[in-house]
């Protein structure tokens, strides 16, 4: 059966100030993840929970985003032509991945921060749910994460943030639900939204993650927050406050997501994906994993170094 939902929305208009200088001119969402540029693990996660009709919010110099997925005849002729056949086939199925989203690409326009191309989208909605994923997530789940959030808005009809458990810890560094009941199987019916509180200040053991079921409730605190920011052009437009403001009175739920979650938004946690994807590959993970084993403490900090910089052959 076809899912309740069947558009998606994924903000791409970011600077990737963080990463810099690695993203100056290489957009953050076509970094590598594994053998994939990141925005690629999110368009399958669509697709395979079948979203038919993806929304890519760019700004300018994301042309390469479009490239990826635009259909390549010349090359992938090139590449039969010399009996490169798998080289060929995989560059057809990533054009054949955007005809299955149906990707379509919107510039952004208006205030900064990541309400602004949720709303650019909108336009085109009317009365239905839609998803909203970042582009520098990756989930790693037996049931992809998408598929997750689309089962508990069927459930609820209302929107739904993707949750996961917490270290207190960090409580600072994400938005922290107000959890008013746990329905059970991973499902919370959430009141607002407690951004970055301090350890002792978070108000449940859980972390708002990249993931939303936005209803047009939603969108219409979203116009309400764009309003005010033209009368008065100060801060940024956020998913998280309108979702908060609209949970001040209606029902909104969170989903504790089943699986992986790997941020590429920073150096290391970029690095981190990169090493879990790589350790997980048939192919590379042995390599990897010997590559490790040779490196102890003494060997990072002097000759392996060395010799790492000079041949990369003789390391692994």
């Amino acid at each position: 059966m076809s899912p309740t939902i069947r558009r998606a929305v994924i903000p791409a208009a970011g600077l990737g100030s963080r990463l810099l200088p690695l993203t100056k001119a290489t957009p953050k969402e076509m970094l590598p993840v594994g053998d994939k540029p990141v925005i690629e693990h999110t368009v399958r996660e669509l697709v395979d929970s079948g979203i038919t009709d993806i929304t890519i919010v760019v700004s300018g110099g994301k042309s390469l985003i479009q490239d990826h997925f635009r259909p390549n005849p010349a090359l992938v002729e090139q590449l039969r032509a010399d009996g490169k056949t798998a080289y060929a086939d995989a560059v057809e199925e990533v054009a054949e991945l955007a005809r299955k989203g149906h990707i379509t690409y919107l510039d952004q326009h208006g205030p900064y921060g990541n309400g602004t191309p949720v709303l650019n989208a909108a336009r085109s909605f009317g009365d239905e749910p839609v998803l909203v994923l970042w582009p520098d997530d990756v989930f790693v789940a037996e049931v992809p994460r998408a598929q997750q959030l689309i089962r508990a808005y069927e459930q609820t009809g209302c929107p739904v943030l993707a949750l996961l458990p917490m270290d207190p810890a960090d409580s600072q560094r994400y938005g922290v639900p107000i959890v008013k009941e746990d329905l059970g199987d991973g499902q919370l019916r959430i009141t607002g939204l407690v951004e970055k509180p301090a350890p002792a200040d978070a108000p449940s053991p859980y972390a708002a993650i990249g993931g939303y079921v936005v209803t047009p409730g939603i969108i219409d605190e979203l116009r309400e927050q764009t309003r005010r920011w033209y009368e008065h052009r100060t801060g940024e437009v956020y998913l998280t406050d309108a979702i908060n403001a609209y949970a001040g009175s209606r029902a909104v739920y969170g989903q504790v997501i089943q699986g992986r979650w790997y941020d590429t938004g920073n150096p290391a946690d970029y690095l981190v994906a990169q090493m879990a994807f790589a350790l997980a590959h048939p192919e590379y993970g042995p390599v990897l994993r010997g590559l490790v084993s040779k490196l102890d403490e003494g060997d990072v900090r002097g000759e392996s170094q060395g010799e790492f910089r000079g041949d990369v052959q003789r390391t692994v």
